[in-house]
């Protein structure tokens, strides 16, 4: 029977692509000067370092900015609360999102037998297989998720005929 999985994850070498260019951009520009503005990565949690909030808020512009870029969904990101450390200098940590989480997947399987298209959809860890018999249902499942599924980025991978 013809599946294909629908999944959510970042392209991890463009993400690091998009820190390290993030970085430099900093560490050019003149509103930066002398500050320990910088974005650290440690595997899918990233750790934006300023001087103020303000410069905060700046780094995560130029961040998001790399990433869309460098086509990396704004959407990965789960920007946490911004923390003091000490002095003036502040911090947040901001999450790469993997995988579709439980409730999002049953919501989306949801969808998929609420369109009446002849296919079935199973959870499958943080992913979800779709069959169906024919190419053209599998399609047109596709088209209705990428409509209808606007706060996931969903990626549809490993097409089976």
């Amino acid at each position: 029977m013809p599946s294909f999985d629908v999944v959510s994850e970042a392209n991890q070498v463009e993400v690091k692509n998009a820190v390290e260019q993030a970085n430099k951009e900093i560490g050019t520009r003149f509103d930066f000067k002398g500050s320990d503005a910088r974005v650290e990565q440690k595997e899918l949690e990233l750790t934006a370092f300023a001087d103020s909030d303000f410069q905060l808020s700046q780094v995560r512009d130029v961040l998001t900015g790399k990433m869309a870029k460098r086509n990396v969904d704004v959407r990965f990101l789960d920007i946490g609360k911004i923390e003091k450390i000490g002095g003036d200098k502040v911090k947040q940590v901001i999450r790469v999102k993997k995988g579709i989480e439980t409730e999002d997947a049953k919501k989306i399987q949801r969808l998929i037998k609420d369109s009446k298209i002849k296919v079935q959809a199973s959870i499958q860890g943080d992913s979800l297989r779709v069959t169906g018999a024919k190419r053209d249902d599998l399609q047109a499942t596709m088209a209705m998720l990428k409509k209808d599924v606007t706060d996931l980025p969903l990626e549809f991978n490993n097409f089976r005929d």
